[in-house]
């Protein structure tokens, strides 16, 4: 692997740690959006530290083309309040977190505002999270699906997955819930941000991939 490489990654919803710290290591960034959308991935869930433990927030999802239908065209279902229930999960599990006031309005405003399509909502997510860790990187959508990719690129597509194992010693910081649950490591990057702060781009960069790489 060369020392300057781009990464094709999935939309994703407050994607997990790990997902931003490809971004922060890679020169290029691309966003599929031509695929057909696979379920039960980080592309309409997110992992948090709640009272109770891991907490999976999943956004439903209303696909118009059934399995066929491609990312892009993923709308968000509205029949049930989930942006009301995220939002008081979000706040029940950071509200004592050091940074959460600091960071809260930027968020809060994503589950108050009706986006129709999913892939939208994750991109301008994921945008506010890259100003507010700051992250300056250029991002692009591709505009047709990549069946492969170049040599001097990483397809994460499948790789960024709650199925999938990582190949990172994950540095601890403390949590709102370490007396109780211990480290949970590369939950959604809002863990990070509420409890690191300014210096979660710092942690981000202090990862190591170990053999990751070769994926």
């Amino acid at each position: 692997m060369n020392e300057s490489f781009k990464i094709l990654l999935s939309t994703a919803y407050m994607p997990p740690i790990e997902y931003f710290v490809w971004i922060m290591k890679a020169d290029s960034i691309i966003i599929e959006r031509e695929e057909n959308y696979i379920k039960q991935t980080y592309r309409n869930r997110c992992e948090i530290n709640s009272a109770n433990g891991k907490l999976l927030l999943s956004i439903p999802v209303i696909k118009t083309n059934g399995n066929h239908t491609k990312v892009k065209d993923v709308k968000i279902d509205y029949s049930e309040n989930w942006q009301l229930n995220h939002w008081r999960a979000i706040v029940s599990a950071y509200n004592h977190s050091p940074y959460f006031l600091y960071y809260k309005d930027e968020l809060e405003k994503y589950y108050f505002n009706n986006y129709i399509y999913l892939f939208d909502f994750n991109t301008q997510l994921i945008r506010t999270i890259l100003k507010l860790l700051p992250i300056n990187r250029n991002i692009v959508n591709t505009d047709e699906y990549l069946k492969s990719v170049d040599e001097n690129c990483i397809d994460l597509r499948n790789k960024i997955s709650p199925k999938m194992l990582t190949f990172i010693n994950w540095p601890k910081y403390t949590q709102v819930f370490n007396e109780r649950w211990g480290f949970l490591p590369n939950l959604s990057i809002v863990d990070l941000l509420f409890n690191v702060g300014p210096q979660s781009a710092e942690y981000l960069l202090s990862i190591k991939f170990q053999d990751r790489l070769e994926v």
